[in-house]
Order: structure tokens, then C-alpha cells, then sequence
């Protein structure tokens, strides 16, 4: 008696974290080769499904890899998606977007990257919905070796790197930025716990300004301008002495700031 056979199911495919160069908006960008191991590169050409930030930049990105590694399928006719709105506005952990929709490609058997504007996908920027849903999906996950400005910063900071929290964007308006930056400060004297939080590069010089007339004189301060860049600069000193300094650093390129001991 003949029977037939099962269809074998494809295996699902592997959710790679792509991480990109920190040149994004900026008027200066950084060869690949100086900031992204060449088999990160090779594997971002072999791609073709993506969950991505912003597709325009994206597709900047790709063009840039195929300079160096020939993409294995032309540009118009790789699959790019984006994230949601509600995952940029509200954030992964607090609206209703899961990520699972996006992910139909890996469970056909696809391999798909997860990519952001700058540097490591799903820290300080949105995606970290579609690594979840690939956990309970059963998809595996791999991230590639790449830049992240959080961790460049800390470890130029000179600040305690055992112990730390990023806390994103404060407020904006002044007063309610100021009573975060109290709380901050008291923190992290307290705890020994290093602050880490962005801005806005046009903001910069405004909270800048907040950080020297709020924190304590003997916080240290560090402030991380243009990671990955060639004018790259950090500072990191008690507030006191950044405010007696006559000079200030140049921030008009994106920058991280730190509070700690």
C-alpha cells in the first residue's frame, strides 16, 4: 500500500542584529572596513529580508556594502520593512506592536536582518519587539560584531562600567528636566551607578547647560561627541571643573552623556 510522504517543512530561518556605522546624519562617513569586521559585511550582502528603522537609510547602508561585498540580491529587489510608527513614538515595551507579523520571512525559511539608522539594533533604538517574537517563535538569533555608541562611551568615560543604566531621552522642558537630573545625580552618587542618556544633536548645547546648573560640583560629568568619526571627542571631569573650563566641546554631532562618580 503505497502512502504519501510528509513534506519536509523548510527549518526557519536566523534573525541577524546587523549593526551599522554612527556616521548616520552626519556630514563625514566612516569606511566599513574601520567600523564593522569584514564577515559582518559579507553577511549583510547575503541577505535579501529586512526589518529595518528607516528604508531610505537602509538601502544607503546596502549600497555601501556592495562597494566592498557584491549584494547576493540586487538592491530593488530586496524585501525592506519597517518598523511601526508605535514602536518609534511609544517604544517596544509599551504599546501593542510584537513584532511577530514581521517575521514571516524567517519561519518560510529566509534568513532577515534587524537594522537601525546607527550602530547596534534594539539599544537606544527600536526592534527589540521582533528579537522577542523571534525567541518565542523559535527563530534563531545571532548578532554581528559592529559599533555601539553606549558602550564606546562608557568605556572612554572613565566611569564605573560595572554598574550602569541607560535611561534614554529626559525631559524636554526645563523644569521637569532639571527634577530628573536631581534624581539622577542623587542616584548615582548613591548606588555608584553610571547615568548613561541622548540627545537631540541640536539639543545638545541646551542640555549641555542644564547638566552644569543642576548636578552636584563633585559629579563627574563625560560627555562623548561624534563616536566613530574622525573628530570623535570625549571629556569626562568633576562639573566643577566643566564649569570653570572657558572652553566647551564642539556639539553639534550626536552625543552621549554621562553622570556617575
Amino acid at each position: 500500500m503505497n502512502t504519501l510522504a510528509h513534506p519536509q517543512t523548510r527549518p526557519a530561518g536566523t534573525l541577524y542584529l546587523v549593526p551599522t556605522p554612527l556616521d548616520f546624519g552626519c556630514h563625514h562617513q566612516t569606511p566599513l572596513t574601520e567600523c564593522l569586521p569584514q564577515k559582518t559585511i559579507d553577511i549583510s550582502a547575503q541577505l535579501s529580508h529586512w526589518v529595518c528603522e528607516n528604508a531610505k537609510s537602509h538601502r544607503a547602508f546596502l549600497k555601501r556594502v556592495h562597494e566592498l561585498s557584491p549584494l547576493q540580491t540586487p538592491l530593488q529587489s530586496q524585501s525592506l520593512v519597517e518598523l511601526p510608527r508605535e514602536a518609534h513614538k511609544k517604544g517596544d515595551h509599551q504599546g501593542s506592536f510584537n513584532g511577530k507579523d514581521l517575521l514571516q520571512f524567517a519561519l518560510e525559511g529566509h534568513d532577515m536582518g534587524l537594522v537601525c539608522e546607527a550602530g547596534m539594533p534594539a539599544i537606544a533604538d527600536p526592534g527589540s519587539s521582533v528579537v522577542r517574537a523571534a525567541h518565542a517563535m523559535g527563530i534563531q538569533v545571532r548578532t554581528l560584531v559592529g559599533p555601539s555608541s553606549l558602550m564606546l562611551a562608557l568605556a572612554g568615560s572613565g566611569m564605573n562600567g560595572q554598574n550602569f543604566s541607560f535611561v534614554g531621552y529626559l525631559p524636554q522642558a526645563p523644569e521637569a528636566r532639571q527634577e530628573r537630573l536631581r534624581y539622577l545625580d542623587q542616584w548615582a552618587r548613591k548606588s555608584l551607578q553610571t547615568q548613561i542618556f541622548i540627545e537631540t544633536p541640536y539639543r545638545n548645547k541646551s542640555m549641555l547647560d542644564s547638566l552644569l546648573q543642576t548636578l552636584s560640583a563633585q559629579t563627574r560629568l563625560a560627555v562623548a561627541c561624534g563616536l566613530g568619526l574622525p573628530d570623535e571627542h570625549i571629556e569626562s571631569h568633576l562639573v566643577q571643573v566643566w564649569r570653570e573650563r572657558s572652553i566647551k566641546p564642539d556639539l553639534k554631532a550626536p552625543c552621549i552623556f554621562l553622570l556617575g562618580t
